[in-house]
């Protein structure tokens, strides 16, 4: 009975013990600006919390080995804005709205009321947000998930049912 006993504490023990597979990061930055009119005095607080997430995957390790070194990973960025201005808070969505730039092409990100509109010299692609912040791409040829990176690049997922692979596509944001 005793050693039933331990076996199930040690059991219930070890399952919090599991290896981390993601990198995770948040940072919170909050601004508070007063701004005075002639409706009296007013508190503006701007609180951003920035989210990153990178999986973690490792290289492929020879037979025999111990230690192994990390494969890069792209990051997921999450940006939540919240405005309260006299304790009303509001929730605003970051605008990705800019020019991008994949294979020497030039490529326009405009929010529309659905997500954003993607223009480029060869057509009209549509980018819209799904309830876990990634992003569906379509347009005639392609059907893509995408996100944002924490360097706000464009990066497009889509898969190849010939090959059975991924492929990566990365929208460089132009500065």
């Amino acid at each position: 009975m005793k050693t039933i006993i331990l076996g199930a504490a040690a059991l219930l023990l070890s399952l919090n013990i599991q290896a981390q597979n993601q990198n995770k990061k948040t940072e919170t930055v909050i601004t508070t600006t007063t701004v005075k009119d002639d409706k009296g005095e007013h508190k503006v607080v701007k609180k951003e919390e920035i989210k990153e997430v990178q999986n973690i995957e490792l290289k492929d390790v020879p037979s025999g080995t111990l230690n192994t070194d990390i494969q890069p990973t792209p990051t997921q960025a999450t940006v939540t804005t919240k405005v309260s201005v006299d304790g009303d808070v509001k929730i605003v969505d970051v605008d990705h709205s800019a020019y991008y730039s994949y294979n020497g092409e030039r490529y326009h990100v405009l929010a529309d009321k659905s997500g954003y509109k993607v223009t480029s010299p060869n057509a009209i692609s549509l980018l819209r947000r799904t309830s876990n912040n990634n992003y569906i791409y379509k347009n005639k040829d392609k059907f893509s998930v995408g996100h944002f990176d924490a360097n706000g690049n464009l990066v497009l997922e889509t898969y190849d049912e010939k090959t059975d692979k991924i492929t990566v596509e990365v929208f460089n944001l132009q500065k």
